[in-house]
């Protein structure tokens, strides 16, 4: 049974820093293309950054290029976001997905993802 489970957000000042990890079961999370995603109240959900197959490329949102990292270390069956920089506009739930399928179409399309987590949470202050 795959699943996909959330943790390590919270409320930081703007400026702080989060790492938010990804626990998957089920399946192995180099064997699939990973994301993470957000959605913020009112507004669409949208992709954050990818890893492809194998820990190969990333590819970030241009609002957080430069600011986070996604990680899938070698040995665990994790995905990991290091969020540095915080900005309140970076409040939002935040979801991991994998993609089971193909690993094909657009990395921030969230309906190329066939598994989700359930969320965690992530407030930043001015």
């Amino acid at each position: 049974q795959v699943q996909l489970v959330e943790s390590g957000g919270g409320s930081v000042q703007a400026g702080g820093s989060l790492r938010l990890s990804c626990a998957a079961s089920g399946f192995t999370t180099s064997s699939a293309r990973m994301a993470w995603f957000r959605q913020a109240p009112g507004k669409e959900r949208e992709g954050v950054a990818v890893i492809y197959v194998g820990g190969g490329s990333t590819y970030y949102h241009i609002s957080v290029k430069g600011r986070f990292t996604i990680s899938q270390p070698n040995a665990e069956n994790m995905v990991y976001l290091q969020m540095n920089s915080l900005k309140p506009e970076d409040t939002a739930m935040y979801y991991c997905a994998a993609d089971l399928k193909d690993g094909g179409g657009w990395w921030a399309n969230p309906y190329e993802y066939n598994y989700w987590g359930q969320g965690t949470p992530v407030t930043v202050s001015s």
